[in-house]
């Protein structure tokens, strides 16, 4: 049901972003602080939202359709509002590239396995990838700007950030050759069906 905790959660992340964007466009340090502070707790739910669906038996199809959309529309909201304001480097944009990229094929790929019951099991990488990748939205979320407001302007938060970042698009690459193959090879099977080790998850991470 929709009114379960773990759907709860997984609905505040969408509920967030409006915030998130707000927050942002403010330009300002403590704004810039709060920011931060609404992705990592937006972030925090998608690990409890899983965990509490798995321990109360709340898994759904709803819930495995809504996570992986909260997730994604957190995470682009995110990189589109740091390119937007102007907030990343040039360098910085390559790997902000890749992880809309990723994240578009993976929702493909969802679509179409899904229509043959098929899921595709996260990985412990991909779990990293994603560790890193929320990690560093926050970071530059964050920016220099609350480092100043801290009085701790001699940690260079952006870079950092950036640095995380590109760990992230590495590890997206590897984590989508591996989803991109594993549906290459289910579509080139002769039934197209599941094989009777086929799962379904909660997302591919």
């Amino acid at each position: 049901m929709l009114t379960d905790l773990p759907n709860v959660l997984t609905l505040s992340r969408i509920a967030a972003i409006p915030l998130l964007v707000a927050l942002v466009a403010l330009h300002d340090p403590r704004a810039d602080f709060a920011a931060c502070l609404v992705f990592a707790a937006a972030a925090i739910t998608d690990y409890f939202d899983g965990r509490l669906a798995r321990s109360r038996r709340q898994q759904s199809d709803l819930g495995r359709m809504l996570d992986p959309i909260a997730d994604k529309l957190l995470v682009g909201a995110a990189l589109m509002m740091l390119v937007g304001q102007e907030r990343l480097s040039t360098l910085g944009l390559y790997p902000a590239i890749v992880i809309m990229l990723r994240e578009i094929l993976v929702s493909g790929l969802r679509e179409y396995l899904a229509g043959i019951r098929i899921g595709l099991p996260v990985t412990r990488l991909a779990k990293w990838k994603t560790g890193f990748q929320m990690g560093a939205l926050g970071t530059l979320l964050a920016g220099d700007t609350s480092a100043k407001l801290l009085h701790l302007s001699f940690i260079p938060v952006s870079t950092i950030g950036e640095a995380m970042l590109w760990v992230a698009a590495g590890l997206t690459l590897i984590t989508g050759w591996d989803y991109l193959t594993a549906g290459l090879r289910h579509a080139a099977a002769p039934s197209g069906g599941p094989g009777p080790h086929d799962v379904l998850p909660k997302q591919p991470g």
